[in-house]
């Protein structure tokens, strides 16, 4: 019970707006054309989600207004005011709906991508068997030296980058590089960091601490994006800031030569960018989804120095 609980206190708010608002909208319409009630009865749904639900969105987005941020979902925030301000609730439930709902998805995106992590941590060694002379030492990954001489024992992973100095076997590097077939290893043969052993026991020599080894790198790298907006994201918060206030403007002259407030309201949901807060998340969570199936996972470059992701390792 202790960890449902605790699962479920570390989900984001916009989820349970999301569902809230979803059965609120579902409420209206039965209140509304299944029962009949009168029409104080059938908002009350859409009232309560409008509270609950959409004071704090629009609370985020104004101090995002006020530090001069427009970003593709500041026309949701104008879109449920204005609609509140004109009674129109279920639209601006609507809206509420679909701008949590985006955040819903990127936070289920976020989680795919942890989920890879989380699977990468499990295979990280703990020791390390260090040979000195004759006999062999269990030490900790930080403390082995470059030089040192370790002993892999079948079917182990690899603590660090080094090369074979005796042995012959062969080692599943997959998980790492996506090749699809072992390695052969004899002596002078390069090894890295997480590949599984084989059948024989293999000693090798550390040329690399375990902190600057490949694996190492890999799992800095996917801490350190799993903290990072896609770039994607980024591109559609840049294409607010100059799309947000031509819709608006173009919103406040179709209102003013109508002198009908509602049509101010209908271009600026109209303007509302759906694509980007709804297309956005899910082109990235079924990108995740299909790279798990297919046994990939994407990281940063490091060869090419540059930003974009890359397949590089293959998740078994």
């Amino acid at each position: 019970m202790k960890v449902a609980a605790k699962a479920f206190s570390s989900l984001p708010k916009e989820i349970y707006i999301a569902g809230l608002t979803l059965l609120a909208i579902a409420g209206h319409l039965i209140l509304r054309y299944a029962a009949a009630s009168p029409p104080r009865i059938a908002l009350l749904p859409l009232f309560g989600a409008l509270i609950i639900g959409g004071i704090p969105l629009v609370s985020e987005l104004a101090k995002k207004l006020f530090k001069m941020e427009f970003g593709s979902d500041l026309l949701a925030g104008v879109s449920i005011l204005t609609a509140v301000l004109l009674a129109q609730y279920l639209v601006a439930t609507i809206v509420v709906l679909m701008l949590s709902g985006g955040a819903a998805l990127e936070f289920y995106a976020a989680a795919k991508a942890c989920s890879v992590l989380d699977e990468l941590a499990k295979r990280v060694p703990s020791i390390a068997h260090r040979r000195e002379g004759s006999v062999l030492h269990d030490v900790k990954l930080e403390e082995i030296r470059v030089g040192d001489l370790l002993t892999v024992f079948p079917h182990e992973i690899c603590p660090v980058d080094g090369e074979v100095l005796e042995g012959h076997g062969v080692m599943d590097e997959a998980y790492l590089t996506g090749e699809p077939y072992e390695i052969s290893k004899t002596p002078g043969s390069k090894v890295i960091s997480g590949a599984i052993n084989g059948e024989q026991a293999l000693t090798i020599r550390a040329e690399k601490l375990a902190v600057d080894s490949r694996y190492a790198r890999i799992m800095r790298v996917m801490h350190e994006t799993e903290q990072q907006k896609p770039r994607i994201r980024r591109l559609g918060d840049r294409l607010g800031a100059w799309y947000t206030p031509l819709a608006l403007a173009v919103a406040g002259v179709a209102g003013f030569l109508s002198a009908d407030a509602h049509r101010f309201l209908a271009v600026v949901v109209i303007a509302t960018p759906c694509p980007l807060l709804l297309g956005i998340p899910t082109a990235i969570v079924g990108a995740i989804s299909l790279s798990a199936r297919r046994g990939i996972i994407y990281q940063k470059s490091w060869d090419l120095g540059t930003n974009c992701f890359l397949p590089h390792a293959h998740l078994r």
